[in-house]
């Protein structure tokens, strides 16, 4: 059954996110005054990810909501706990403003999508929010690639659950063995994706999880230039893959 449809993740797939998080919060922690709290610049921002991956361990759990977890960042970040509400958010908000400013598709991402434009059907499948990455689509100039927007804090349900990955299938009506799923994370998005039936395909850029060793079931590639020969897609671009 040939591949009809690609579905994507977004923050590190298609959007630089780990760029943005990093200059986003270095800008705002000279802003706030609080770089001097830390040895390096460097120091603070792996503690501002450290805690990031905790909470949303607790948001994909289950076990707090989308604004909860956001909350609860700012608070063990800041060593804040009596924090209310409100403060948090408007804490939380000025880190978004410079977050935003520095936000940037990779310099792949266009030039895969237009090449696949007249041969693939595309969605977007995240574990972040609609409201997020809805907005985030906008403003990076793609929200009209896609035909669907699928987020884990709509759905009920987030990846690596079979279910999330079948969710995105449903909106597309396609059958998982139609799709094609394309995410940063070996397991979260490369085993889920295969898992769930869906041609998985891992984008490896060299970031946090290359030196892992590559789970069974998704195809492993460096650059979006190598998708299309993956899909077996009637077109020109692409690369020879790096990964044997």
């Amino acid at each position: 059954m040939s591949i009809r449809a690609v579905v994507w993740d977004v923050d590190d797939t298609l959007f630089d996110y780990t760029t943005a998080d990093r200059e986003g919060m270095r800008a705002h922690l000279i802003a706030e005054g609080l770089l001097a709290g830390y040895g390096t610049a460097e120091e603070a921002l792996v503690r501002w990810r450290e805690i990031t991956d905790q909470q949303w361990a607790r948001f994909s759990a289950g076990e707090v909501d989308f604004v909860t977890q956001r909350r609860d960042r700012t608070r063990v970040f800041l060593g804040r706990p009596e924090l209310t509400d409100a403060e948090a958010d408007a804490w939380f908000q000025r880190y978004v403003t410079h977050y935003e400013a520095a936000w940037s598709l990779f310099p792949d991402v266009l030039p895969v999508l237009d090449a696949l434009a007249g041969t693939h059907r595309h969605a977007v499948l995240s574990n972040s929010s609609l409201t997020v990455q809805d907005r985030k689509l906008r403003v990076l100039g793609v929200h009209d690639r896609f035909e669907a927007i699928l987020c884990a804090a709509e759905l009920g349900i987030s990846k690596p659950e079979p279910g999330a990955f079948l969710a995105a299938c449903d909106a597309l009506g396609l059958a998982p063995q139609e799709t094609a799923y394309v995410g940063d994370h070996p397991e979260i998005d490369g085993r889920g994706a295969a898992d769930a039936g869906l041609l998985s395909v891992w984008i490896d850029r060299g970031g946090a999880y290359a030196t892992l060793d590559p789970p069974v079931g998704p195809r492993r590639i460096a650059s979006l230039s190598e998708l299309p020969a993956i899909l077996g897609a009637d077109t020109r671009f692409g690369a020879p893959s790096t990964f044997r």
